[in-house]
């Protein structure tokens, strides 16, 4: 099979979220399989230019966009067997930044757009584009409507794949004609709710809609996920499918990672607890020997679970001295000035360091003792994942990803974390504190450990379920 995979981000390139991970690591995972996936995204002015270095000239073209006519030039580049195509126009992407531009419902179905008309001037005719998320779910809209009647397009399949429902590309309702360019009996797909709704249109023309996880695929058939788009949902839910994303394992390896204090394996755990003590150093923690240390790698906003984390932690802290907190994250700014004062009020439990930073991340993975994630919403969930493949035992809500990926230990058979379901702080405090009993049995503790890490988050997995979507579907 042919697959042309179309995001907005893609590692090693550009990233902000999980959606370049993803780009970054399915296609390659793909590719093991003995097909071929190739990945498209825009050439972003903040790409590293050290990696600009690498890309050669394919070509350029026009993109016809309602009345505009807009330059596209295609470079190329491989990154671990998997060819990479970068669309280049400076008037949308020579910018800081990826998105948040008055303009992205422009930016971005000139891009939609432009993968498309691509394909007239590349040597790849692919079977199948793996559209992802609002930016690029104009892409089978836009395929129904301009291109169908073009032998290379006319069985030419889509699948689109629900990152995160909650950004959705709305804009308004004139935006289907003047910058669309639609026609006019094609415009009911992308209009709802009295505006230009792009993910909608995607999930209407789409031959298959996916998400990253079974049960967020379920969830968002409810109007507490949906962010309005249930009904849409229930109406295609013939085509809805979840697939639980996975990891890069390679990347994210404590024997190799060159970032962590120690290295170490499944098969000599012991030397873990040298990145502990580094962690509690470089978070300025004084650990006694019986505290448990919980690490939080975050986006600080309410739907990572940041106002369960407020209301409970001035007790947990004042009544359990035993336990400590390493948390790194930055977001709105009423969470991280309540973390500050924490730390300014518990300095010997509390280390917060506000920003995105990547390296104390791995430490905080690979140091901690609990690995906290209480998500409101979590379609899929990469944290906790990294959290086993470094030994940091998960303590979860049970909601999406999060509930298909982490089983409560304390569940016949076993499991790989400790969660809680309903969304209240002190049934998060409660799975804390199961935690904290099974970490005071320090021989138990170390098998909890092994059981973990011993988990298989790998992408060959989650490629096996999106080889069987495609190959239904052509």
């Amino acid at each position: 099979m042919k697959i042309l995979f179309a995001a907005s981000e893609a590692l090693p390139f550009i990233a902000s979220g999980g959606l370049a991970d993803v780009a970054g690591s399915l296609p390659k995972a793909i590719r093991a399989e003995q097909h071929v996936c190739r990945v498209v995204l825009p050439l972003y002015s903040d790409i590293d230019p050290r990696l600009r270095e690498g890309m050669s000239f394919v070509c350029n073209f026009n993109v016809p966009l309602a009345w505009r006519n807009q330059y596209c030039g295609v470079f190329t580049a491989k990154v671990d067997g998997v060819q990479f195509y970068l669309l280049d126009n400076e008037y949308y992407f020579k910018r800081r930044g990826i998105y948040g531009f008055f303009d992205d419902g422009e930016r971005f179905a000139f891009f939609a757009k432009a993968c498309l008309e691509m394909l007239q001037y590349i040597d790849f005719e692919p079977d199948l584009i793996h559209a992802n998320d609002w930016q690029t779910a104009l892409i089978p809209v836009f395929l129904n409507a301009f291109y169908r009647h073009i032998p290379r397009y006319s069985e030419l399949k889509t699948v689109l794949t629900i990152h995160n429902i909650q950004y959705q590309g709305k804009y308004d309702e004139r935006v289907s004609a003047d910058v669309l360019g639609l026609p006019e009996e094609q415009r009911r797909l992308v209009e709802y709710d009295g505006c230009t709704n792009y993910l909608k249109g995607g999930i209407c023309a789409a031959d298959a809609v996916t998400t990253v996880s079974p049960t967020y695929s379920r969830e968002i058939m409810d109007p507490w996920y949906a962010y309005g788009l249930d009904g849409i949902l229930r109406q295609n839910s013939f085509k809805l499918t979840g697939i639980l994303n996975g990891i890069d394992v390679a990347g994210y390896n404590p024997a190799t990672d060159p970032v962590i204090a120690q290295n170490y394996s499944l098969e000599d755990i012991s030397l873990r607890e040298e990145n502990r003590r580094e962690l509690a150093d470089q978070v300025g923690l004084p650990l006694g020997e019986n505290t448990m240390l919980i690490g939080i790698v975050s986006r600080l906003v309410a739907q990572k679970g940041m106002d369960l984390i407020r209301y409970i932690l001035p007790r947990m802290l004042a009544e359990h001295r035993d336990l400590a907190v390493a948390m790194v994250g930055s977001g709105d700014r009423e969470y991280e000035e309540f973390f500050a004062e924490m730390r300014r009020r518990f300095p010997g439990q509390m280390g917060f360091v506000q920003g995105f930073i990547p390296p104390l991340a791995r430490k905080i993975y690979a140091g901690c003792d609990v690995f906290l994630m209480p998500s409101r919403s979590e379609p899929c969930g990469l944290a906790q994942m990294v959290a086993c493949r470094y030994g940091a035992v998960p303590v979860v809500r049970q909601t999406g990803g999060l509930k298909d990926s982490i089983v409560d230990f304390d569940t016949p058979g076993g499991g790989n974390g400790y969660t809680f379901y309903s969304y209240n702080a002190d049934d998060m405090l409660g799975a804390i504190l199961r935690a904290k009993a099974a970490f005071d049995d320090r021989e138990g503790w170390q098998e909890k450990i092994a059981a973990v890490m011993a988990c298989d988050f790998s992408w060959e997995r989650s490629a096996g379920e999106y080889l069987k979507l495609y190959r239904k579907l052509l």
